[in-house]
């Protein structure tokens, strides 16, 4: 390698960089076509996405679980989230989180002691994460774009506790693709309607009021605190998924269409896609 070409030193306080700052940052003396390292990283990435196919291609209908990881056990909204990953996995639904401690840990354990699938897709960070001990698969990824396709790919639904930037970013994305139908019938549930008021506030009074986006934009999400409420919600639309999957056509916009029937505990009985 040439001398221009030495990786450079971490940033103070770290002890090595992880694959998504290799990939993203380029240093100015690294002009192509001299540095051809990017090309060969491909094989990685995809050898990272095939593992997550090839481990999540037959888990069964699931919902993605996030929130902070900050999340202490004694919190209520730990306890919360243990519920709902009960909840879930007694319905019928794996739960997939980011393998983490806080509300990934609590929605894990909910589910897996209640019999349930508990999947954890774990990602390299500057400090070490580690995988939660309620997880019974585990995945273990370089790169956030590949960690995030799994969220998306194999859930049927979101449910998103109160977070931090990681959690914000994955609201807004999965927002991003049901405005833009790239995925459809997905329901976004935001958990605790007094952390995430501030936010929808914001939405409503400055986003929305400057037409950046449409009133109906802003329908593409359930608040509830409820983790029954929570659980109604995607069996209700997952169950009017199946039934348009056998015969009737979807209205051809992204997004979720709040239920119209009263709760039906019955769990689902074969997975169904919503595009992605």
């Amino acid at each position: 390698m040439r001398e221009t070409e030495r990786e450079p030193e971490p940033a103070p306080g770290r002890e090595r960089w992880t694959e998504d700052e290799r990939l993203l940052t380029r240093p100015p003396e690294r002009v192509p076509p001299d540095y051809v390292e990017d090309a060969w990283r491909i094989f990685r990435i995809m050898g990272e996405f095939v593992e997550g196919f090839d481990t999540l291609a037959r888990l069964g209908p699931a919902v993605s679980v996030f929130g902070s990881a900050r999340t202490p056990r004694d919190d209520p909204m730990y306890a919360a989230a243990e519920e709902t990953g009960r909840r879930l996995a007694e319905a019928g639904f794996g739960v997939i989180t980011g393998g983490g401690p806080g509300i990934m840990e609590a929605a894990n354990k909910g589910a897996l002691e209640a019999g349930g699938e508990s999947v954890g897709c774990n990602i390299e960070l500057p400090f070490e994460q580690g995988m939660n001990p309620y997880v019974k698969t585990a995945i273990n990824f370089h790169y956030f774009f590949v960690r995030k396709t799994m969220f998306l790919k194999y859930a049927e639904a979101f449910i998103i506790f109160p977070g931090g930037f990681g959690t914000m970013d994955e609201l807004f994305e999965a927002l991003t693709l049901i405005q833009t139908g790239k995925v459809r019938n997905f329901p976004v549930i935001l958990f605790g309607r007094r952390y995430w008021q501030g936010l929808l506030d914001w939405l409503r009074r400055t986003m929305m009021a400057e037409g950046k986006i449409d009133p109906e934009d802003l329908d593409l999400v359930v608040v509830t605190d409820s983790p029954e409420e929570a659980v109604r919600v995607v069996v209700e639309c997952y169950q009017r998924q199946l039934a348009e999957a056998a015969g009737t056509a979807g209205d051809g916009r992204g997004g979720f269409r709040a239920p119209a029937r009263p709760h039906v505990r019955a769990a689902p009985q074969a997975q169904a896609t919503h595009g992605t």
